[in-house]
């Protein structure tokens, strides 16, 4: 297990925003939970208001549930093009359920998505990624508050 530290995510946030500046990005959709911080600090980079979430389970705590169930959606009238946003692409069936939820919901908008986190063996990579990562991911927001 690794430890991700919130001056890491600084960084690797900093990083992200580069990557992703000038894509004129008109929303924001976090997959909760996982997605929430990044997708804060994201849309104070971005300096985008129109943020929103849609909640998913596949994971209770470390274990793998059968299947992702997805809660919620958004409201994206008018709306062009959305960065959505998670903490990690790990098994990557939580971001790709939720891509190909939106893509067939919203026909008309430009999805692309983001992580600070990558597995080489998701069966979804995201547009934009910072990190590789070869282990459990523990995150600042789940070790410095519980």
């Amino acid at each position: 297990m690794k430890y991700y530290s919130y001056e890491d995510f600084k960084i690797d946030t900093r990083s992200l925003l580069q990557r992703v500046k000038g894509s004129h990005f008109e929303a924001i959709v976090a997959v909760a939970r996982g997605g929430y911080t990044l997708s804060h600090a994201m849309a104070e980079g971005l300096d985008i208001r129109n943020v929103q979430s849609i909640r998913t389970e596949l994971y209770d705590k470390t274990i793998k549930r059968d299947m992702i169930n997805i809660f919620q959606t958004c409201e994206l009238g008018g709306v062009k093009k959305v960065l959505v946003v998670d903490d990690i692409a790990d098994s990557g069936a939580t971001l790709k359920a939720v891509m190909e939820y939106l893509e067939k919901k919203y026909i008309d908008i430009e999805f692309v998505s983001c992580t600070l986190f990558y597995k080489k063996t998701s069966v979804y990579e995201p547009h934009f990624w910072i990190n590789e990562a070869d282990d459990w991911i523990d995150f600042f927001w789940e070790r410095d508050f519980s």
